[in-house]
């Protein structure tokens, strides 16, 4: 066994006692043989589930050739890449970078720099209530969470916070202040517990139109809604409305570290050489592995894949916990599940780790599920009928 305890790392994670060795698809096995069936897909990172083939070959294949060079050269499978994310985005222009925290501080930097160029000082970026971009003070100052922000003030000014999913509220500002510069948001809130707006279409609709009326720019967190999560390449792609900026990440690389903030239009002509830069970013090894996943994606028809056993894993859970007191609501938006119970719930992770099962709870009382994208219908049922048990445990206790 590993030493769980290891005094060398610093505290900052609450990791659960088991360590892996080997994966393969949706399964996981621990140091003692256990087989674990993952749920979580390393927190919406492993699309393509673990192992997969294509994936181990592109990334094999390249670190035998070229893992790192430097952006002060032309990186061809960089330019692949962003030909590629270009084509299925519609969108015109990319940077790469390392997380979704680094994609999202280079969206808050490109707003910044859009209002410099306009003449606007002391910018503003409306953010929303219980949303979450990152742990970088940009980043981190923008996210909704109270909790994840205490002990690192002061803050970095220049956000303007309203309720998710209350275009109301945005236009009051709109109507008010005229330094605002964009609207930063998530499609579907994955840490604020599985958030949905109530009518996407509408919302989306009226994000472009207030943020076309007043010359800001639309700018969408789809580090966790990306990548084929929700059914489609991107969560915006169910409206057929475009922002103009969209940080990547998790999905992108299957574990490899990547990110990319994309822009479209002006917007994609806003950073200008010298404006930014990422030593690591889109370098061959990551971005290779960024290809590998975008083809694996399509070639296996996974975003189809992701609808259907978002939608069967969604419906079956609702069937099996009909009337069970406790349970709230069940939200999910492709292969982004969220089970809402009616007390904090973090225990329950622990129980289900002990049943070989991975999930996590986010927003103390939502349950998440983030399987991999070719999970497979009977492991989709699986899945189901071991947290139905759990989740009727727990709330019997």
């Amino acid at each position: 066994m590993s030493n769980l305890t290891n005094s060398h790392l610093m505290n900052t994670y609450n990791r659960q006692p088991v360590t892996f060795v080997k994966g393969e698809g949706v399964w996981l096995w621990d140091e003692q043989g256990n087989k674990y069936l993952d749920a979580l897909a390393g927190v919406a990172v492993n699309g393509l589930g673990h192992a997969h083939p294509k994936l181990v070959k592109a990334i094999s294949d390249q670190a035998a050739k070229l893992i790192h060079v430097s952006n002060i050269y032309h990186i061809a499978e960089q330019e692949a890449l962003a030909d590629k994310l270009a084509e299925i985005s519609g969108m015109d222009k990319v940077f790469f970078c390392n997380s979704g925290c680094e994609a999202n501080e280079a969206s808050i930097k490109l707003a910044r720099l859009y209002a410099h160029n306009k003449g606007i000082e002391n910018p503003e970026i409306i953010v929303m209530e219980r949303s979450f971009h990152g742990r970088t003070m940009a980043t981190l100052s923008a996210t909704g969470n109270r909790k994840a922000q205490a002990g690192f003030e002061p803050l970095v000014s220049g956000f303007i916070r309203v309720p998710y999913d209350d275009l109301e509220a945005i236009k009051q500002i709109a109507s008010r202040k005229n330094n605002v510069v964009a609207i930063l948001v998530e499609p579907v809130q994955g840490e604020g517990g599985v958030q949905i707006p109530t009518d996407l279409q509408a919302y989306f609709e009226g994000l472009r139109s207030v943020c076309d009326e007043n010359g800001w720019l639309l700018m969408l967190d789809e580090v966790q809604s990306g990548i084929g999560r929700t059914g489609t390449w991107f969560a915006f792609q169910h409206t057929g409305v475009t922002p103009d900026v969209m940080s990547l990440a998790k999905g992108l690389g299957s574990g490899v570290p990547i990110g990319a903030c994309v822009a479209k239009g002006a917007a994609a002509d806003i950073f200008t050489y010298g404006k930014h830069g990422s030593t690591f970013g889109g370098n061959p090894l990551a971005t290779a592995a960024g290809l590998a996943t975008l083809n694996a994606i399509q070639d296996e028809s996974l975003r189809e894949n992701a609808l259907r056993m978002g939608d069967l894993i969604s419906e079956k859970l609702k069937a099996e916990l009909a009337g069970t007191q406790g349970v709230v609501v069940i939200r999910h938006a492709g292969l982004m599940v969220g089970i809402e119970l009616d007390r904090p719930c973090a225990d329950i992770v622990k129980m289900a780790l002990e049943t070989q099962l991975l999930i996590n709870v986010t927003a103390d009382k939502v349950i998440r599920l983030l399987p991999p994208l070719m999970i497979n219908e009977a492991e989709s049922l699986e899945l189901v009928e071991r947290l139905v048990k759990l989740i009727k445990q727990f709330l019997a206790q």
